[in-house]
């Protein structure tokens, strides 16, 4: 089978791991290509992400690298298993790369937490937000692009209404929540979309007012996807032209870190309704 041209997030970041734990363990990888009973080209392949590694290879390579974490390993040979198709993979000739991972990442992750300041996040968005804001923001796209990721925007709220959703808690600023991406009638049907989602079980939202001591984390707007183990867990930045993923243990100390930093600013989630319901009678 040729290497793939354009492996996804997860498949990179299962190479990634198995050439961390390698080096860790001070392999060569001529050597550790020995042991996987394959070429060094191959094993370059495997630890790119351009290639699949079996769940037998990997468990072999872990046990020859002295990984002892269990949990680990088994969250590993969970990510070489033959992935099955995922809702995202029909929008692969519609959306950049970057759109389908995020939403691949979105549906493994067992939890999510989103910190936004300027936005409301992107699976609390309704659709009119969603048409407003992609309409003001993005001039070049023809008709068809422009329904596209609206409508990938919308599939991506899907996560949420799973017989199993994910754990999902937003910190929003109020800044975000009384932005005017179009009219009147779109803010306030935004903020009851908010709303709503706040009565859904495993959802928690908390809003961050202007008035809030202390408070400078004004360039933090981050989503922070959990893996199965917490050194496979995710965080996703905005970016000028499209979404970064972090995954480097000192980056995800940092965000964790800003995430409780922040928390100390938000209001309680009985709070956020009152104050939400506040902003819609103003709006």
């Amino acid at each position: 089978m040729p290497p793939r041209t354009n492996p996804t997030a997860r498949q990179v970041r299962l190479g990634a791991e198995l050439r961390k734990l390698r080096e860790r363990a001070g392999v060569a990888a001529r050597d550790a290509a020995r042991i996987a009973g394959v070429d060094q080209g191959k094993m370059s392949l495997f630890e790119s992400g351009r290639a699949a590694v079996s769940e037998e290879r990997l468990r072999k390579l872990a046990a020859h690298y002295g990984c002892s974490d269990r949990a680990y390993v088994d969250a590993l040979a969970a990510m070489a298993g033959r992935e099955a198709r995922g809702w995202w993979d029909s929008y692969k000739a519609l959306q950049p790369q970057t759109a389908l991972d995020l939403a691949a990442l979105e549906w493994h992750a067992p939890s999510m937490r989103s910190l936004q300041i300027t936005h409301v996040p992107g699976i609390l968005q309704c659709e009119s937000y969603v048409r407003a804001l992609f309409a003001y923001m993005v001039s070049d796209y023809t008709a068809e692009q422009l329904e596209a990721t609206i409508e990938f925007r919308m599939c991506r709220r899907q996560v949420l209404d799973r017989p199993d959703p994910p754990v999902f808690t937003a910190i929003i600023h109020e800044a975000a929540l009384r932005m005017r991406v179009a009219d009147g009638k779109v803010a306030r049907e935004q903020l009851h979309h908010v709303l709503n989602a706040t009565e859904r079980p495993g959802v928690t939202i908390r809003v961050i007012p202007f008035d809030a001591e202390p408070f400078a984390g004004m360039g933090y707007s981050m989503l922070y996807l959990a893996g199965r183990v917490p050194q496979l867990d995710t965080v996703q930045i905005d970016h000028l032209h499209g979404a970064v993923f972090l995954d480097a243990e000192e980056e995800l100390d940092h965000y964790r870190s800003r995430w409780r930093q922040v928390e100390e600013s938000a209001l309680g989630p009985a709070e956020t309704r009152d104050f939400i319901h506040r902003i819609v009678s103003e709006s």
